[in-house]
């Protein structure tokens, strides 16, 4: 298996403290995962959820942590400051599987998610 480089593992780092947040439903870890315009769409169940990555926080606010959360975390895509990753999780907080994909941009040396687009799926 190809080692990642380091530009990768930086990438593959926020998702996991994404991933990690959602666990412990630490919204502060969250909020260092995204850019603070972060902006989020998509479908928990047949619900349209559409607008500021405050949504998330209220989720994770109401529905707890996600001790046995599950994640698979691919990148997509790369080109300097920007990338496009796939998580792929099992038993959210809410016991939902689902997928999401994350854009991220490198800003000040650092990423950050800019967008998250994500839809859940019925078991």
């Amino acid at each position: 298996m190809e080692s990642l480089n380091t530009q990768d593992k930086e990438i593959i780092s926020v998702l996991e403290n994404y991933a990690e947040g959602l666990r412990n439903g630490n919204i502060e870890q969250l909020k260092k995962t995204f850019h603070r315009d972060a902006i989020m769409y998509g479908y928990w169940d047949q619900y349209l959820v559409e607008g500021s990555i405050t949504n998330l926080y209220d989720s994770v606010a109401r529905h707890g942590s996600a001790p046995h959360l599950n994640t698979r975390i691919e990148i997509l895509h790369k080109a300097e400051n920007i990338a496009l990753v796939r998580v792929e999780y099992e038993k959210n907080a809410a016991n939902k599987d689902g997928m999401d994909y994350h854009s991220l941009i490198k800003v000040n040396g650092e990423w950050k998610v800019i967008a998250k687009l994500f839809q859940t799926f019925e078991k």
